[in-house]
């Protein structure tokens, strides 16, 4: 005779194919397009808003704008009004962004180590 008994429920957190809510969460706002070439640029230092978009490689100024926007709201940038003239806006990586320096720089290394095959050739 075959056990009819179900079996135990299983949570997200005792599962381990499940991604985690909290990384999940961080997935979604770093996978967006130009947020880690943002981060990696800002790990440098506060910089400005066009030299951000200079130095991310050529990001247009609205989706600049979109992800700095973003960034700032879930607390890895913060932004500084300067008070001269003209205005400048600097931004620069709270605490919390300033701590994606070592997965960045490990990110870094294994992209040197393995290029992907489209660089390759």
């Amino acid at each position: 005779m075959e056990d009819m008994t179900p079996a135990p429920h299983r949570t997200p957190v005792d599962d381990p194919c499940v991604v985690p809510e909290k990384l999940q969460a961080a997935f979604q706002v770093l996978q967006e397009k130009w947020a880690l070439p943002i981060v990696y640029v800002l790990l440098k230092g506060p910089v400005g808003f066009n030299d951000i978009g200079r130095q991310a490689g050529a990001v247009n100024p609205a989706t600049l704008t979109q992800r700095l926007q973003r960034l700032e709201q879930v607390g890895l940038v913060a932004k500084t009004v300067q008070s001269t003239m003209p205005p400048r806006t600097v931004y620069r990586l709270t605490d919390a962004g300033l701590a994606l320096d070592p997965v960045i720089k490990a990110f870094e290394v294994w992209a040197r180590a393995h290029p992907l095959k489209a660089e390759a050739e």
